[in-house]
């Protein structure tokens, strides 16, 4: 089966070009990149990792230095039909960067694919830092809970509805029964009627010649019939209004309840709040600049103090002396490029290390501003929440009271009408005593009873159709329940992704790494270590106003003795050439992970010098699979053990 990686690659060019100007120490250079390996081969000091950063300058790292006697420089990367390029210019003391790179932010890439010496995720090995915050950093975290909340609120409203027709479905048995049962009283009212209607005939008969009176008394007992059912529906509307209003103040005094638990008293806090999460933004992003600035200060020096080895050539110096003299000098002091005095060697390192020291207190720092801005962020939406909730509970409780209000004077107009129909009926019945007389009181009574019957008939047929209607409407709405079950179970598997996202790339970025650990150990063949693994454990802290799961990567490391006696380490006493490997692993692990190769297709290897030749040639062989152009900077001794099929540059 092909890998996605194997299919990324075959939509890539297979040769890239990059021309790169006043990056780094390089003055000017031109070379072409095949995908695969490419190695830049040669001695210290020949722009083998300034050509590393004018590679990510073009595809939009920030962590690549202008040429000390450069104003500008810039770096194009002819990428297939595409071209990326980007510029820096030096303005008062700082370097800005313009132009159209690969990447709009390029973060990721930093972390995961620039692998020079000074990438973060080598030197945290190399520290022993926090690999869990490093390997969770690209992750927005902020986004993945504001979606959760939005599946949350789907998945309530799917429940509710669900819950309704759970109580609907409940419903129909004796919907269903009372339909039966209207049914069964219709068949008995229609055969009454009949016989009635018969009787009635057969009195007719015998009083033929009282036609004129007897259409007076019938049309009196339809009048009487029609208005007891007007008098009828009357009533039951009255009933229906008074349901309806007990249903209403009992849902009034569900919301006043919840109305009464929630505050409004929140503008001072919003204003604070969102002053704090203005304050605190702008602090972690003079963090982060000052992060990126520190970064490329020691970019810069590191580089400086690699590739000069001795004072470099400015403007009013001229060009005299032989560079690569000064390159193979023995002298322990080197001329300050800032300051122009001679400096100790071991002075400007450490200078270095304080740099270095401070741009992790000013990471830290940043972690620690993130955490409390995200903490003043989830306030200052459960206030908001809290105020809408408010807002909509208010709203509603006005509905409710307005639609009680309307329906009581509806029951107000229908009492009065009720009234004037039992009025009618007295006045009807009256008028139809009066037409009684002892010689027809047998018609007045069957007409009477006709006339009732036919009212009861009408009254209960219109109760059956009214359940009926009802019957169907259930039916219909329970139509529904399969495609509202499939949304829930929909909305349901996005939440539980989305609640083990986190914890399934931190399970990933584990596995990534002892798994690439176990085969590179195995490979490289360090004589008396056993294994080394990342051990993933959890515990529950506070995080502001709640208690989270907070993941802990602990790295561990198992030597064992001459005589086979195993024993735990820590990365302190690995040697230089053991932690440079773990971090590139560890490296290579969040590469995967995230599947940088499809943000960008290059990963970047420098300062392997620690590492001997023939290790270091596993290691590119195995790193080589997982990345579409994998450029690397070598020795050339070193540069000599690799095997295989490769470009190799040597002149910069």
């Amino acid at each position: 089966m092909e890998s996605s990686l194997d299919a990324e690659n075959r939509s890539r060019p297979s040769e890239v070009s990059l021309s790169v100007e006043n990056i780094g120490g390089i003055d000017e250079t031109e070379v072409s990149l095949s995908d695969g390996v490419t190695v830049l081969s040669g001695r210290n000091a020949t722009n083998r990792t300034s050509m590393l950063q004018g590679i990510m300058a073009a595809l939009g790292s920030d962590h690549v230095s202008l040429k000390a006697d450069a104003e500008e420089g810039r770096s194009v990367l002819e990428f297939g039909d595409e071209t990326y390029h980007r510029t820096l210019t030096r303005r008062n003391a700082t370097v800005k960067t313009d132009g159209d790179p690969y990447l709009d932010d390029p973060e990721i890439a930093d972390l995961f694919a620039f692998l020079l010496e000074t990438n973060e995720a080598r030197q945290a090995v190399a520290r022993g830092d926090d690999l869990q915050e490093l390997i969770m950093r690209p992750v927005d975290t902020d986004a993945i809970q504001a979606e959760i909340k939005q599946y949350e609120r789907q998945k309530r409203d799917l429940d509710e509805q669900l819950s309704e027709l759970d109580d609907l479905e409940q419903r129909l048995p004796s919907l269903e029964q009372k339909r039966t049962q209207l049914t069964n009283e219709i068949e008995t009212l229609q055969e009454e009627l009949e016989v009635a209607q018969a009787e009635l005939e057969e009195t007719n008969v015998d009083v033929e010649e009282r036609r004129e009176e007897q259409s007076e008394l019938e049309t009196k007992l339809g009048d009487l019939r029609g208005t007891r059912a007007d008098l009828e529906r009357v009533r039951d509307k009255v009933e229906t209004e008074r349901e309806s209003i007990e249903a209403l103040e009992t849902e009034r005094e569900e919301v006043q309840e919840r109305l009464d638990s929630l505050s409004t008293d929140d503008d001072a806090d919003i204003d604070r709040i969102e002053a704090e999460i203005e304050m605190l933004q702008e602090e972690k992003d003079e963090l982060t600049e000052e992060i990126s600035q520190l970064q490329s200060t020691i970019q810069f020096n590191e580089q400086r103090l690699e590739e000069s080895g001795s004072v470099l050539p400015t403007t009013d110096q001229g060009d005299d002396g032989d560079v690569t003299d000064q390159l193979l000098s023995d002298s322990e002091t080197v001329t300050c490029w800032t300051c122009g005095s001679s400096v100790a060697h071991e002075q400007i390192e450490t200078t270095i290390e304080q740099l270095r020291t401070t741009r992790q207190e000013r990471l830290e720092a940043r972690t620690e501003v993130s955490s409390e801005l995200s903490e003043r962020r989830e306030l200052l939406s459960e206030i908001n929440e809290n105020r809408s909730e408010y807002e909509r509970t208010t709203r509603r409780l006005n509905s409710i009271d307005d639609e009680i209000e309307r329906r009581t004077t509806r029951i107000e107009e229908l009492t009065t009408e009720r009234e004037e129909l039992t009025d009618q009926i007295e006045s009807l019945e009256a008028e139809i005593d009066e037409l009684e007389t002892e010689e027809y009181g047998d018609v007045l009574d069957k007409h009477k009873e006709v006339n009732q019957l036919e009212f009861e008939l009408e009254r209960t047929e219109n109760e059956r159709d009214e359940v009926e209607d009802e019957i169907e409407s259930i039916e219909t709405r329970l139509e529904t329940r399969t495609e509202l079950e499939a949304r829930r179970e929909d909305v349901t598997d996005e939440l539980t992704s989305l609640r083990t996202q986190i914890d399934q790339i931190e399970a990933d970025a584990v596995e990534e790494f002892n798994e690439h650990m176990a085969n590179l150990l195995e490979r490289l063949e360090y004589d008396n270590l056993d294994r080394i693994w990342i051990d993933r454990t959890t515990r529950e802290v506070r995080d502001g106003r709640r208690t989270v799961t907070k993941s802990s990567f602990d790295l561990k490391i198992v030597r064992s003795t001459d005589d086979g006696a195993a024993y735990e380490d820590s990365i302190d006493h690995l040697s230089e050439s053991e932690r440079e490997v773990i971090g590139l692993v560890f490296a290579l692990a969040g590469y995967l992970v995230h599947d940088v190769y499809e943000t960008v297709p290059f990963m970047l290897l420098d300062s392997l010098e620690a590492i001997d030749a023939e290790r270091i040639a596993a290691l590119v062989e195995y790193f080589e699979s997982s990345a579409p152009y994998l450029v690397v900077a070598l020795l050339d001794e070193d540069a000599q053990a690799l095997e295989g099929n490769h470009d190799v540059i040597t002149t910069i």
